[in-house]
Parts: structure tokens; C-alpha cells; sequence
């Protein structure tokens, strides 16, 4: 059999560990026979091909007692590039579990599963509902839900460097002040409310106001601004930093894409640029 998992672009802004879509990059796990132990056959580097590779590690965690199998993993995910490339490892292994071992799990399981693995629902949960999906943690619990898709292209401007979600999360804050938390939630509310009328211009202003963690990030990304300020001449509706960066993910309308993407190159941004879909369905069992 064979997974395939879509990844996924997070925070949107100000939904910070709580809002993410589902895209249109993915890890594909072909499921070969079993085997006398775990062996994951891979090409990235600095990847673990035995049992303690996140997907078998986070299959594990749902069912100990599965029976090893040999996998072959396929992926075009970046690593560390904010794309959910570790989120989409642990939805594949859950996956695994549920189908080797039979379990019959329903979605929100699985996002429960996945959420308690990565501590927040904003990329898992896209990765498993598919499309624009909104989350959160209450009473020890994740609960999440699907929002209308916003109807531009997604363009990714993907920086040549790495950037650990550990060394991203460094410089956050400990703590905000009441008002500024205040603030910083309405804005995240009024996103979202935003997103669901469907009023775009809106929630792209909303979605370029965060105050939880881009205005400390940035001195990690600078492409953020430039590619910001490019996006209000040429057509997009909102650039943010997708995840914990350093990719940075701007909505673009449709009839502007390459006014957009020849604005980037004019501002001397040299690095990697994809044209990505929104993926309308989560992972996928494909039986062969």
C-alpha cells in the first residue's frame, strides 16, 4: 500500500499554532513486506532509517506492537523550511498504524493522536482534514475546524538556508503583556472571522497584522518584509511567514502571479520560488 501526505504552511499570520492549510507538496510512504525490523529506505541525509524515524517512531506510539515492514519513502517537503515536513511524517506514521493494525481510527482521533505528538494542531490538522483548517487545545483535548479556502494562488519563496523550529522559537517572547495579548487575539479573531465571510481584503490586512511572533522572527527572515512589500504592488493579498520559516508564503491573485514573482526577482531575491495549490483532501490510503 501506499500514504500519501500533503504538507502544510502554518500561522497564517496571526494564527499562531493554530491555523494552517493543507498543500501542495507531499511525503509519499510505500508500505513493502514485513521484515525481522524496521527499515525506511530513504535519500535524505541526517535521517534515521531504523525504528527511530519519525514515522515509524509516531506509528509506534499508536500501536507498539506492530510488525516491522520495510517502507520506501519519497518526499518533496523541505526540511526545515516551515512547510510541516515533520507534521507530515508523524500523520504518515499514524496512518501506517491505522491501517497495518487495523483500527479503524476516525479524523478527529487521528488529529487528537497528531496534535499530542507535535503540542499543536496548526499543521497536522490541514494535513489530515485537508484545506484551511483552524484548531486549538481546550481542556487537554484538540478540537479543529475546516474554513472556506481562500481563492488565490499560493507562492512560496523557498530561502536556500535552513532555520530549526527550535532556533525560530529562540527568540519569541516568554510572556506578552495583558494588552498586548489582547490586542494580539483580536486580530487573530478578527482573521478568522474574516477568512469565514470570505472577505479577503480584510483578513489580508489582518493576516500581515500579527503581534504574536513575525515582528520577532523577522531579524531571522529578512526576505519577509521585502517579499511584504513587493506582494502590496503586484497583486497579493497577504505575505506571512509560513510556520516557523524561513519559507514565506504569499496569496497571490491569479492575474498577478507573474507581476509578483518578476517583483521578487527586481528585489534581488535569488532563491528558489514555487507556485503551490491548497490541498483539498489530507492524507491518503492507496492501495495498490
Amino acid at each position: 500500500m501506499k500514504i500519501k501526505v500533503p504538507a502544510s504552511s502554518a500561522n497564517l499570520g496571526p494564527g499562531f499554532d493554530s491555523i494552517g492549510i493543507a498543500i501542495s507538496l507531499y511525503l509519499t510512504i510505500e508500505v513493502l513486506g514485513e521484515t525481522s525490523h524496521w527499515y525506511v529506505d530513504h535519500q535524505m541525509t541526517d535521517i534515521p532509517h531504523d525504528e527511530t524515524n519519525m514515522i515509524v517512531a509516531s506509528a509506534l506510539k499508536v500501536k507498539p506492537d506492530l510488525p516491522p515492514h520495510k517502507l520506501r519513502v519519497y518526499s518533496d517537503i523541505p526540511l526545515a523550511h516551515g512547510l510541516g515536513s515533520s507534521s507530515s511524517a508523524i500523520v504518515g506514521g499514524i496512518e501506517i498504524a491505522d491501517r497495518l493494525g487495523h483500527l479503524g481510527l476516525e479524523d478527529h482521533e487521528k488529529i487528537e493522536m497528531a496534535a499530542q505528538m507535535e503540542g499543536h494542531p496548526d499543521n497536522v490538522a490541514p494535513t489530515i482534514l485537508g484545506s484551511l483548517v483552524v484548531g486549538c487545545k481546550v481542556h487537554g483535548h484538540f478540537t479543529a475546524v475546516k474554513a472556506p479556502v481562500p481563492p488565490f494562488a499560493l507562492i512560496a519563496y523557498i530561502p536556500a538556508y535552513n532555520l530549526k523550529t527550535s532556533d525560530s522559537r529562540a527568540v519569541l517572547p516568554k510572556s506578552l503583556t495583558f494588552a498586548d495579548a489582547v490586542q494580539a487575539s483580536a486580530v487573530a479573531n478578527t482573521a478568522v472571522a474574516a477568512l469565514f465571510a470570505q472577505d479577503y481584503q480584510k483578513a489580508g490586512e489582518l493576516m500581515e497584522s500579527d503581534l504574536f511572533h513575525e515582528r520577532y522572527r523577522s531579524q531571522l527572515v529578512p526576505e519577509l518584509e521585502i517579499i511584504r512589500n513587493v506582494g502590496h504592488k503586484h497583486g497579493a493579498i497577504a505575505t506571512y511567514l509560513s510556520g516557523a520559516g524561513p519559507t514565506v508564503m504569499s496569496l497571490v491573485d491569479p492575474q498577478h502571479i507573474n507581476d509578483f514573482v518578476n517583483g521578487v526577482r527586481e528585489a534581488g531575491l535569488k532563491d528558489e520560488i514555487r507556485r503551490l495549490e491548497v490541498a483539498p483532501t489530507g492524507v491518503k490510503y492507496l492501495e495498490d
